[in-house]
This record gives structure tokens, sequence and C-alpha cells, in this order.
């Protein structure tokens, strides 16, 4: 497989600091915190702890990967088509989207309203999601820009104050956006900025992601998605089952070959999420991995959320980890000579 040529230089144009990508996502902390300052409009769920929870949409997924370990009733993120049958007036249904909210979710929508169920959802106000869903017993937490991350953050935080999940202090995950982008900012060279070197790590190879904990799998998903978009190559989330099947597939690199003969092949990378902060069951998994790179000779990158003694939030680390592939993803996509306009939003998942 040929790819584009990976030139660092363009990483240091002075012209990216209006890169319209880059200040899509220097603003992450900005839309977090502006979702989440938002009164929510409409009924607020009762006081009186619902029979079940559904959430369905953008970024439900994440909700549940938040919220199933700790939330006191039973628990569901739907992958759709149509809304379950139990769903009914004792149930709380949480719904996520925006402008272009598949046709599948507004159905659920309209029919969680007319069960008479209790709805929180998170679209913009103009919205046919916001439509579709309105009724005595929904509250609308209002959406600005096509931003799932954001939108999921608000409604995290309304959950936990009713007592249905964690607490989610929105202004510590924006200000834990903010740090990714000061630190992967255009004006710091490549030497200093993890973003850049994820990029560089990353140029020539296929990426194979794993994240050891449950936020930390989630986001390797989405990271992969942003490295598919950028380089046009594959990029592959997995369990590491599913990961050590394909590395043993992969032939052992030649330490003699040339790399500048024009025909050598694209090998994949791992690249390994938070694997310094894992219990001691999932440590032996990453060790396996990693022992599976090297006795193929396959470079491994990593991507951190930040000192494992620093007090975050799995939320923060949540985002920090996503942060930091997107910038990657981003920077990677300019260094093979293209222009990410800026990343994509979530699916319906």
């Amino acid at each position: 497989m040929s790819t584009p040529l990976f030139d660092d230089s363009r990483l240091e144009a002075a012209e990216l600091e209006a890169h319209e990508g880059l200040r899509w996502l220097a603003l992450a902390g900005a839309r977090i915190r502006r979702a989440a300052l938002t009164r929510p409009h409409g009924h607020l769920p009762s006081a009186e702890r619902p029979r079940g929870i559904l959430v369905l949409g953008s970024e439900a997924r994440l909700v549940r990967a938040v919220l199933e370990p700790v939330c006191p009733v039973p628990f569901m993120a739907w992958p759709g088509p149509g809304l379950p049958a139990w769903v009914g007036p004792l149930d709380l249904a949480v719904i996520l989207g925006g402008y272009d909210s598949p046709e599948w979710v507004l159905q659920c929508a309209a029919e969680a309203a007319r069960r008479g169920a209790s709805l929180i959802l998170a679209a913009p106000e103009d919205s046919e999601l916001a439509a579709a869903g309105s009724s005595a017993n929904t509250s609308l937490i209002p959406t600005f820009e096509d931003d799932p991350m954001a939108a999921a953050v608000a409604v995290l935080a309304q959950l936990g104050q009713l007592g249905l999940g964690p607490s989610v202090h929105p202004e510590h995950v924006a200000d834990a956006a903010d740090l990714v982008a000061e630190a992967c900012a255009p004006r710091r060279d490549l030497s200093d900025n993890r973003g850049k070197e994820l990029a560089l790590e990353l140029a020539d190879g296929l990426p194979l992601i794993w994240g050891g904990t449950v936020l930390a799998g989630r986001a390797s998903r989405r990271i992969a998605e942003s490295l598919r978009r950028a380089c046009g190559r594959p990029a592959l989330a997995a369990d590491a089952s599913e990961l050590d099947t394909l590395l043993s597939a992969v032939p052992r690199r030649d330490p003699f070959a040339d790399p500048f003969d024009g025909g050598g092949e694209v090998r994949p990378v791992i690249v390994l999420l938070d694997d310094d902060k894992l219990h001691d069951r999932m440590r032996g998994t990453a060790i396996s991995l990693l022992a599976r790179a090297e006795a193929v000779g396959i470079r491994v990158a990593r991507i951190s959320s930040g000192d494992a003694e620093l007090r975050a939030t799995d939320v923060e680390r949540y985002v920090t980890l996503l942060q930091q592939g997107r910038y990657g993803a981003t920077y990677l996509e300019i260094g093979l000579g293209g222009s990410v306009d800026r990343p994509a939003a979530g699916l319906a998942d």
C-alpha cells in the first residue's frame, strides 16, 4: 500500500494558528462550558428514581460507560432502530442528537414522548429532535454547536445531579480540554507537542489502538475514527485478543531492509491508551501486547491522560485522551498534505 509522504516541516507552518480544525479542537473547553451552563428547558425529571433508563443517539455509549457501573437503576444504551417495548411512564429516556439526527432517533423520541416517559433531550432548540421529543415530561438541554462530546458532558452532569450517576463537573472537564489545547497548540514545536509527536509516530503506519479501561476503550474508537479520516488508511480500535490475533499474522521486521528502497510495506503501529493506569489483570494484558509487538518489530505509541496521582475523574481523563488523539489525527492530516476542517460529529451509537 503506497502512502503520501509525511513532511514534519508542515507542522511548524505559521499559518496553522488559523487552521480551522485546530481552532475547533482548541475551543472544545468553551463548548463544554456553554452546553453545561445553559439552563435546561421544560420539565425536570421527578426526584423519584425511574424504573429504568434508556439512552440513545450520539455518544450514547459514552454515557453508558460512565453511568453503568454506578447507576442505581437498570440502564441500557440502545442501538435502535425502534424503541424497546418496556419503556413507559415510569422510565427515563435520554436522547442526544443534533440537526442531522437519524430518522430512527426522531421516531424513538416521539414514541417515548407519546408513551409518557420522562425525557432528557440534548439537542438544538430549533432541531427536529427537539420538536419530536417535546412533551410535558421533557427536559431539553439546548446545544449550540455540533459537538456530541459537549452535549454528553452536559447530560452526565444533569444525571449526576439527579443521583443517577457520578458527580460530573463540566468546568473541570472543560479545564482538562483546555490543558490539552495548550499542550498541543500549533505554536509549540515538535519537541514539546504531544499532538505533533503522535502524528509523527503514526505517519507511515496502520494504527491499532487499545485502551484497557472502559472509557479508554471508548476513546480509542473515537480516535480511530479521526485517524481514518485523517490518513485515508485503516485504523482499528479493538480488544486486546483481537489485536493479538492481528499481530500474530504480522511478519517479523527485517532489520537489514532498506527503508528508502520504495518498496517498504506499511506496518501496524500499536497505540496504547493509559496503559500506565491499569489494574493488575489488565496490566498483564498490556504487557502481553507489548511483547507481541516487540517480537515482530512493531512501533509502539502511547497516549496518557496524565499523572496517575492527580485526582481527575473518569470523564476528565476520557476527554484528555480523546483530545490528544484528535490533535494527533489533525496534525497527521496536515503532515500528509491535507487539511482537516474539523472532527466529524459522533455517530448515533
